[in-house]
């Protein structure tokens, strides 16, 4: 018998493999093609299921890689926000230094201009006498209360820190 011809052994008939399945052809079929087909038809729609998932997966995947992308910016954003105002922090206090080891009285009004390494601060000190008085109200003379305003920018936003403090000097 050759390969892919039927031939007649007891009435019957036979034919081997038709080589591209690997498998027996349908025998006794009134419709060869029709089961090729179906077979087919699964394997297409498995494949088909597996192709949709699998583009699922790199959706959900793009999705959390561009999310951890806007959590890293956010972080590095948080960390440039916390710099600047440490290096403000820090002027503010180098300033309130320099006018508590003064030994004479503070200016009614000054302006600074500082070029920091997050871009320009202007630090305003206002200086004003407390007038704060006792109990029994007795004017205390010779305490200054003293404000000094650091203002800048980030990313084009105005920002400001102020603090104040007293100051005594005798008269």
């Amino acid at each position: 018998m050759q390969r892919g011809n039927p031939e007649r052994s007891n009435g019957k008939v036979e034919e081997w493999s038709n080589g591209i399945f690997n498998t027996p052809a349908p025998q006794h079929s009134n419709n060869a093609v029709m089961r090729v087909t179906r077979a087919r038809f699964r394997t297409t729609s498995t494949a088909a299921f597996a192709l949709y998932e699998v583009l699922l997966g790199v959706a959900i995947f793009a999705i959390g890689v561009i999310a951890l992308g806007r959590s890293v910016e956010n972080c590095l954003n948080a960390s440039t926000i916390s710099a600047e105002e440490g290096a403000v922090r820090q002027i503010l206090s180098d300033r309130m230094a320099v006018i508590q080891v003064a030994p004479s009285v503070p200016d009614a009004e000054k302006e600074f201009k500082i070029n920091s390494n997050y871009g320009m601060v202007r630090l305003i000190q206002k200086s004003a006498p407390a007038n704060l008085t006792e109990e029994d109200n007795t004017l205390l003379s010779g305490i200054i209360l003293v404000r000094l305003t650091a203002q800048w920018q980030h990313a084009g936003v105005p920002q400001s820190k102020q603090i104040q403090f007293y100051v005594y000097r005798s008269e």
